[in-house]
């Protein structure tokens, strides 16, 4: 772990008045000790607090994060009767007084705020390759232990496959090597292989678990159970084409069959048409959602499902229902939002540029660098410039069009709560006005309840025996925690007092078990809570319960929850929504209602750029950015850019393949059988 000086001073736009060094931003006063030193070292340069990081010169940057050694600085400050004095002081740099205190501390806390500027480097010893020079001595095929792990999967499989055949350009195999070495060879291969075909050919042997996203996690450990060759074993997954690309949904669906034809059973919650069509039995729950839905509409093999009336499922299946085409494309405002030289991770300088005022969809296979070009350069470039933000961006050279913009919002899938008193009543908002009305009852005013009595977060109002939770953690040593009710309120989070007030034969706990279809009825005659609950509802989350604890939302529920909360908020018309994969643990219904609230976004003039896979997204963009053409080194390119019909037309992009089948009319993907 060392300091990072880019994670000291994120955003170099910014002053040493404003916070331009993140790590000593908290007092900004004239009065705070760390900007009096600040100024003195600015002051030496010819600079002063209101001078632009990026107009410091090198000197200038190089004494304030290292210091200036031995030497004293003379540092001026008024006391607290306005009179100027000054003492002298060594100034050891901000970079240097952080890993100085990291060092020191003995607090938990301490080093953790600490560590937010700091960043893992590799070993100056061994360079990052963890091992002795002795064990990397040891190669094989001219390629050492380390340099085949940095190697992406599809590069490992033909390198195996290369030795196997005693073909190494560099250090080809002896016959008495090659035969002590072809099983394992035979290993690696396989293995490699099971990778491959779960779409994963892109990641490298030694990428981190941790930078995994959800989807590559969980095929990994499904090519490890098709490595085992189990038999008699019940699968379970949950949405594995999750960030998949239609490219390489045929490879994973074989991967899927191949396990069954060894003898097991394969489960999977999906809501992908392809796996639906080359699955053996089909299983549709509803009809609606939360408590409209719990039943089993249809089950059976597919033309059994078509044939089912009051199956959504169904309906989008056989063409009776579909999300249709706009009749035209955006132009936008005529401006643009120009990324220079993106080159973060495999990206490879490519300029990119996003019209305002359209839809725009980032497309390309897995790995092709969407992420890295959206969330790491794109968006944290834009909360610096237009948020403040004080977060590091991935390497570019600028973004130009930006002044266009007053606000981006990052819409993403992380929980809303990671508490049970996180709820989307509270989140949205809603539950203040809904708190404001239950204070304004004659029977609250009698009592002297105000709004805080109604809060199940302070004394007063709560049950104090579960504060406020209405659930009781029971910790069971070595099994996980078990939740029950509290024994008190019975989960009504109140005290019996508060209760007792009520509107319309409702208590305040009542109001918090309503649905949001229910509530929108209940409060018709309340604007200001109807127009919360009505966006709740345009965004599909009628069945949700106002008090629904956030742990208990799924992570597209709780994106829609977050999208809610911005569409009921004034819009500005110069807003950037940023979203990744919002069709994630979608149904097609939901995506066609999804889409419905992008469209309104940008109708206001607002611009909505979304990275997804989802051919009903893509195929109802204003602009697409393919990018690719492959996966990991292989991508990082512009392929394409233009409208939905221009990539179509180009063959030599994935996405223009399957988008242009999509274009052409009603397209029934062809089930996918199992290789002999």
């Amino acid at each position: 772990m060392q300091v990072d000086p880019e994670l000291v001073v994120p955003n170099p736009d910014l002053s040493l008045r404003e916070g331009a060094v993140a790590a000593w931003s908290r007092n900004r006063s004239e009065e705070g000790f760390g900007l009096q030193l600040l100024a003195a070292v600015a002051e030496r340069f010819g600079h002063d607090l209101d001078t632009a990081w990026s107009e410091f010169n090198l000197e200038a940057r190089e004494a304030i994060l290292h210091g200036l050694g031995p030497e004293e600085l003379e540092v001026r400050y008024r006391n607290h009767r306005g009179q100027q004095r000054s003492y002298k002081s060594r100034f050891e740099g901000v970079v240097t007084n952080i890993q100085r205190r990291h060092s020191e501390t003995d607090s938990d806390w301490m080093r953790g705020e600490l560590e937010r500027f700091m960043a893992t480097r590799p070993c100056s010893t061994c360079e990052g390759k963890r091992l002795k020079p002795e064990v990397l001595a040891v190669t094989v095929g001219g390629s050492s232990i380390i340099a085949v792990t940095r190697m992406a999967i599809h590069e490992v499989a033909d390198w195996a496959e290369t030795l196997a055949q005693g073909q190494s350009a560099v250090d080809p195999l002896k016959e008495r090597e090659l035969t002590i070495a072809r099983d394992v060879l035979k290993e690696v291969r396989a293995r490699a292989r099971f990778l491959v075909d779960v779409g994963l050919d892109y990641l490298t042997l030694d990428r981190r678990a941790g930078s995994l996203s959800g989807g590559e996690a969980q095929r990994i450990r499904l090519a490890t159970q098709i490595g085992s060759q189990l038999m008699g074993v019940l699968y379970i997954l949950d949405e594995p084409s999750i960030g998949l690309h239609q490219r390489d949904n045929a490879r994973l669906i074989r991967t899927l069959l191949s396990l069954r034809d060894v003898g097991n059973t394969v489960l999977v919650v999906e809501h992908d048409e392809e796996t639906m069509r080359s699955a053996d039995w089909i299983i549709d729950m509803g009809p609606g959602a939360g408590e409209h839905g719990g039943k089993v509409v249809a089950q059976g093999d597919i033309e059994t499902v078509l044939a089912t009336e009051g199956s959504l499922t169904a309906d989008f299946l056989s063409g009776r229902r579909a999300v249709p085409v706009p009749a035209r494309r955006r132009k936008g405002k005529g401006q643009s939002l120009v990324v220079r030289g993106a080159r973060e991770n495999n990206l490879k300088g490519i300029d990119v540029s996003i019209p305002l005022g359209t839809m725009t969809v980032v497309t390309g296979v897995s790995g092709s660098g969407k992420s890295t070009l959206v969330q790491e350069i794109l968006h944290n470039r834009l909360a610096q410039l237009v948020n403040a933000a004080r977060v590091p961006a991935g390497a570019h050279d600028a973004l130009e069009g930006w002044e266009a913009l007053d606000k981006v919002i990052d819409i993403d899938q992380s929980p809303i709560g990671r508490t049970p008193r996180s709820n989307p009543a509270t989140y949205t908002n809603l539950f203040t006005p809904i708190r404001q009305l239950f204070a304004s009852l004659p029977d609250a005013k009698l009592r002297g309840y105000d709004m805080g009595r109604f809060s199940f977060n302070v004394k007063g109002g709560r049950c104090e025996a579960c504060s406020g939770d209405g659930i009781l953690k029971i910790e069971m040593q070595f099994l996980p925690d078990i939740y029950v009710p509290c024994e008190i309120c019975k989960g009504a989070r109140y005290n019996r007092e508060t209760l007792e007030i009520k509107f319309k034969e409702l208590s305040i706990s009542d109001v918090l078990r309503l649905s949001v279809t229910e509530a929108t009825v209940f409060f018709q005659a309340h604007s200001a809570i109807r127009r919360k609950l009505e966006t709740l509802e345009a965004v599909g989350l009628g069945y949700l319960k106002l008090g629904q604890p956030a742990p208990t939302l799924s992570g597209g529920e709780a994106q829609r929850v977050k999208l809610s909360r911005e569409l009921s908020r004034v819009a500005t018309g110069n807003t950037f929504y940023i979203l990744d994969e919002p069709t994630t643990g979608l149904h097609f219904a939901d995506v066609e209602r999804l889409l419905t609230v992008m469209q309104t976004l940008v109708d206001a003039g607002n611009t909505v750029l979304i990275i997804e896979h989802n051919l009903d997204v893509i195929k109802c963009a204003d602009h697409l950015i393919d990018l690719g053409p492959d996966g990991g080194d292989r991508g990082g390119t512009v392929v394409c850019e233009g409208t939905p019909e221009a990539v179509a037309a180009r063959p030599d992009s994935h996405t223009g393949r399957y988008l242009a089948k999509v274009l052409s009319g009603r397209w029934v993907p062809e089930p996918i059988v199992a290789e002999a």
